[in-house]
């Protein structure tokens, strides 16, 4: 590749080193560090609460900074995740070459680079959500002979004082442009710089939610990424959210990933698009159609979809969100281009015509290969989720799908191809398995399909015991219905789980 064709990438190691982040070796981040006189280096992690830890060294001389890329450092394990034992608590994080980049808030030159975590006998630590990710697509590559990526939607709320000038309309903000729209510029900073940690962005934009509250603007945004090895995509979602968090600070706002801010008013998912690689090749689709495969996926999806919830549902506000009429999803179905289903499967330029000489009549006609961008979409993750468990969950269901005997009968039963929420249909409804509809219950759908998740080690017990004390922690089996019509209890729960994942 041409220095030309290095230069249009955004991570600057990239750039700088003319290599693909996969390719980066520990000669290269001295080389780098030295060219660029980096003085700190930062160590970050996921812990159980699903946010980002930060553990910071200075470069103090060439050999020490030789010991922390080599060696790492160790960490209390028992402060960082509930299901480790302060008696057996140390573990070891080491960086990951290829995750690095130039941390854009640091005041002094800084490398951040994300870790992952051994035990005390040098093997990594089975039970951490970044492993368990990784054994999750490794068995998939090993039953399947294919590889699981995916995409996320990141969708979230900027909050800051009222403008008067230029006001959206309320519930109408998909898309908008600015006057209307207050934070497109903040939303392009932050798509920068998440570019800049090396996050693979589709595009951004405004979202339907928008309101004002007690005199402050509530709008919401959303940004969505490419798809990629699902190990990069949780990483690149984990980033994302704490550069959009760090640069709200900067400017001031509030920011939120609440799966629910208000009563009536849209709340924030995180839609994750899947797809299935052989090589190259997409498998999502065969002669312009949905392939089997894929189908055969969706059916692992509608199987598993219950115990889902305990990894992409993580707090009461969740199923606030998860309620019919709000393009959020209550059933456990499937269908073409319908935002109100649990899995829908959106446009995937089938109709091999050529749009771009339509749109324009100057262009030479192409044969640019679209079969490639076919996905299918769960819809009812939100921002509590645990990005690493949740894509672990969803490649294991995948996978459990492509395995089962029948599963090609359900997805043909779970299909549907109308409003199911309109009067005339209700009796399909009433055929159709529903969505838990709290904590509690998502706790008693994952502990009754965790066997699945358990097989070939790809959840530790450990964890899924951890998960489902979290999910009972809340006793909110009755929660739903108790405060749905008290304002003020609401708002309470919603602050409560305001900085979730």
């Amino acid at each position: 590749m041409s220095s030309d064709a290095w230069s249009m990438y955004s991570n600057k190691l990239t750039k700088t080193l003319e290599k693909a982040p996969a390719e980066f070796t520990k000669a290269d981040i001295i080389r780098f560090i030295h060219a660029e006189d980096i003085r700190h280096v930062n160590f970050m992690y996921p812990a159980g609460d699903g946010r980002l830890k930060t553990l910071n060294f200075i470069i103090q001389s060439e050999a020490s900074l030789d010991e922390i890329l080599t060696c790492g450092e160790r960490v209390d394990g028992s402060s960082l995740f509930s299901f480790i034992e302060p008696g057996n608590s140390d573990l070891y994080v080491i960086p990951r070459y290829r995750t690095a980049f130039l941390d854009p808030f640091a005041a002094s030159p800084t490398l951040n680079f994300l870790c992952s975590f051994f035990n005390r006998d040098g093997d990594p630590l089975e039970s951490s959500p970044e492993f368990t990710l990784h054994k999750a697509c490794r068995v998939f590559r090993d039953v399947t002979g294919m590889d699981f990526e995916a995409m996320g939607e990141l969708e979230y709320y900027v909050i800051a004082p009222e403008d008067a000038l230029f006001p959206a309309s309320d519930q109408r903000g998909y898309h908008e442009s600015a006057p209307y729209a207050k934070f497109n510029a903040f939303r392009q900073q932050c798509m920068m710089y998440i570019a800049q940690t090396g996050g693979q962005i589709k595009y951004g934009h405004s979202e339907v939610g928008n309101f004002t509250l007690q005199g402050k603007i509530y709008e919401q945004n959303e940004i969505e990424f490419l798809p990629v090895p699902a190990e990069e995509a949780a990483a690149q979602l984990l980033l994302a959210k704490w550069v959009l968090r760090n640069l709200a600070h900067q400017h001031g706002y509030n920011l939120t990933f609440a799966p629910k801010i208000t009563a009536g008013k849209a709340g924030s998912g995180m839609h994750v698009h899947i797809r299935i690689m052989k090589g190259q090749l997409n498998q999502m689709q065969a002669d312009g159609q949905l392939s089997d495969v894929a189908r055969r996926a969706i059916a692992g999806l509608m199987t598993l979809a219950p115990a889902l919830t305990g990894f992409g549902n993580m707090n009461p506000t969740s199923y606030f969100r998860l309620v019919p009429h709000q393009e959020a999803p209550t059933n456990v179905c499937w269908a073409d281009c319908n935002r109100s289903v649990l899995v829908r499967v959106p446009l995937g330029w089938t109709n091999r015509k050529d749009l771009c000489c339509q749109a324009n009549p100057l262009e030479t006609a192409c044969k640019y290969h679209t079969g490639q961008k076919q996905t299918v979409e769960i819809r009812s993750p939100d921002g509590s989720a645990d990005v690493y468990l949740l894509l672990a969950g969803l490649a294991v269901a995948c996978r459990h799908g492509l395995q089962m005997a029948d599963a090609l009968e359900v997805a043909a039963k779970t299909y549907v191809n109308v409003n199911i929420h309109q009067a005339e249909h209700q009796a399909l409804l009433k055929n159709l398995s529903q969505l838990p509809d709290s904590c509690a219950a998502s706790a008693d759908c994952l502990e009754a399909q965790r066997a699945v998740f358990e097989q070939y080690g790809v959840f530790s017990p450990s964890v899924l015991n951890a998960i489902l004390s979290q999910l009972r922690s809340y006793n909110d089996a009755t929660l739903r219905t108790t405060i749905e019509d008290d304002p003020e209890a609401m708002q309470r729960l919603v602050m409560q789980h305001f900085h979730c994942g």
